[in-house]
């Protein structure tokens, strides 16, 4: 559970949305877009706003309340920004996470961010899940971009993902030579893809 602000919860109740913790929306079924702006105002400051001990933990739960279709795109900029200032050496802790919310509010407005973002090797499998917002796009550099990634390792099963979402035409070749790829979760996604791609 997070630790949630009194003023966080004084915040969300002015704008009409009545919780007192951050996993109240996170959890929850309620749609909550007015309290996007405010969520985004406190991310921005929790360093500010929030004792040392309880920042990661509220950073968290604002990241992943932001993780809603209502907050695209206006959360990308700072999702990504969070990405890149984060302190997550495995990659596959808060930074794992923004790129789940970034899968859900990217779009083409960050699209030169995010592919910066996701072919920045030095962030391993963080990227995993930035990298499925690719395949939303309507960029048609995007293909292109999957398709580098595909001889990542730590991403590659997820770009294969976007190719199949994205159904781009020209990449069969590069997707059909993962089928013997050594990670079962590659080849079984590859063989997804291919049946979505046109011949």
């Amino acid at each position: 559970m997070t630790t949630t602000p009194p003023q966080l919860a004084d915040d969300l109740q002015s704008a009409g949305v009545p919780v007192s913790d951050l996993w109240d929306l996170v959890n929850g079924k309620t749609a909550y877009r007015a309290a996007i702006p405010v969520l985004l105002d406190w991310l921005d400051a929790v360093d500010t706003r929030v004792p040392e001990p309880d920042r990661r933990k509220v950073r968290d739960g604002l990241v992943r309340a932001l993780t809603v279709p209502a907050a695209r795109p206006a959360a990308a900029p700072a999702l990504i920004r969070e990405f890149r200032e984060a302190d997550d050496p495995s990659g596959l802790g808060l930074r794992w996470t923004i790129g789940n919310a970034l899968s859900v509010t990217a779009d083409d407005s960050v699209f030169d961010q995010l592919t910066e973002l996701v072919q920045d090797r030095g962030y391993g499998k963080g990227r995993q899940m930035a990298v499925l917002a690719l395949g939303r796009s309507k960029d048609p550099r995007a293909a292109s971009v999957l398709t580098g990634l595909l001889g990542d390792p730590d991403v590659t099963a997820h770009a294969v993902i976007a190719l199949g979402k994205l159904r781009p035409p020209g990449v069969r070749a590069a997707v059909e030579r993962l089928l013997d790829h050594p990670q079962a979760l590659v080849r079984r996604e590859a063989s997804k893809t291919l049946a979505k791609l046109p011949a």
